[in-house]
């Protein structure tokens, strides 16, 4: 995949039709906190009321259409140093390294835009291999395995928590 072709932006009202495209499939949302969207009006409400607000979620983009998502939140008072990374494609493009690109794009935006920031962590669930591979491919470093720690989709999970520094690099 050429990386040229592959940007992160914030969204937009107009990518409601590609988003629904990507966030209807359960294969893609089965480790997202959210639910399906399945129609142009809870894309339209998601991004308005969900992305648009949100401190840094943004479109990953494939020749500026919506494939995705990624999305960092920060963490308040004491613990601002550190913010949750959670991203999703659509599984077309799933092992194509649009992922990988995406987050190795957003690394240095969310240091710039959060200062204070000092560690990205991302908890991803044991059996999402393909994520792991992303995080690894990144430079992110894996921390542990958290028994019974994140509640999905009605269950409560076995999850690994994968950490990144500021002070690190990015893996080329």
């Amino acid at each position: 995949m050429d990386s040229s072709r592959i940007s992160l932006r914030p969204f937009q009202l107009s990518d409601a039709d590609d988003f629904v495209t990507w966030a209807s499939d359960e294969k893609v949302t089965r480790y997202l906190r959210w639910n399906s969207v399945t129609s142009k009006e809870e894309a339209l409400k998601y991004i308005q009321q969900v992305a648009i607000p949100h401190p840094f979620r943004h479109s990953i983009c494939l020749d500026d259409r919506s494939i995705g998502y990624i999305s960092v939140r920060p963490e308040s008072s004491n613990d601002r140093h550190r913010a949750h990374l959670a991203y999703a494609v659509g599984n077309e493009y799933w092992g194509l390294g649009i992922a990988t690109a995406a987050v190795k794009m957003a690394i240095p935006r969310v240091f710039e835009k959060f200062p204070f920031m000092v560690r990205l962590e991302a908890l991803v669930e044991v059996e999402n291999g393909g994520s792991q591979k992303v995080l690894e491919k990144v430079g992110f470093v894996k921390e542990g395995f958290l028994r019974k720690y994140g509640f999905n989709k009605g269950e409560i999970r076995d999850m690994l928590i994968y950490s990144f520094l500021k002070t690190d690099k990015i893996i080329s």
